[in-house]
């Protein structure tokens, strides 16, 4: 049996964060966005060194099994959560709810009173099924392609 762990971002850690995070948008979300609207999300692996940057501004917890990384997840301390990807072969297991309930205990440790968050159609069943709500839909134009999210939120008071 695979052992998963969860565990705060190291620098290390970002080769291996921004493969997930292009793995999951180009194969995992394939069956909620076609292929214009994910090559618009994402044309290729982000550059380490601003992905680096942009996961240290955050709170960013790294999930792994046999000391793999797997998935990962941000938060702010306003309660922001910016990303939150698995990798697709990994989708189901369990691992993108190791990851919330860390996220989730960060945001209250650092007085969050809610979470909120911009899901992809496949991140938005995630989240609903953790108690929150779509507050509203939106369409983001990338380029000239339009992809469809929805901002949700969760009060942890």
């Amino acid at each position: 049996m695979p052992s998963l762990k969860v565990r705060k971002f190291e620098a290390a850690d970002a080769g291996a964060t921004a493969q997930i995070y292009f793995d999951a948008v180009r194969f995992g979300a394939a069956g909620h966005y076609d292929e214009r609207q994910r090559k618009a999300w994402t044309e290729k692996v982000p550059d380490t060194r601003q992905w680096l940057t942009r996961l240290n501004s955050q709170h960013t917890f790294v999930a792994e099994v046999n000391s793999e990384p797997v998935g990962f997840m941000t938060v702010d301390d306003a309660g922001h959560i910016d990303l939150a990807f698995v990798a697709p072969d990994q989708m189901g297991t369990g691992v993108a709810d190791a990851l919330y309930a860390a996220v989730e205990a960060q945001a209250l440790q650092t007085g969050a009173g809610r979470l909120d968050t911009a899901a992809s159609h496949l991140a938005r069943s995630f989240f609903a099924r953790h108690g929150w709500s779509v507050v509203k839909q939106q369409s983001v134009t990338i380029g000239e392609v339009e992809l469809t999210n929805f901002i949700m939120e969760k009060n942890l008071n």
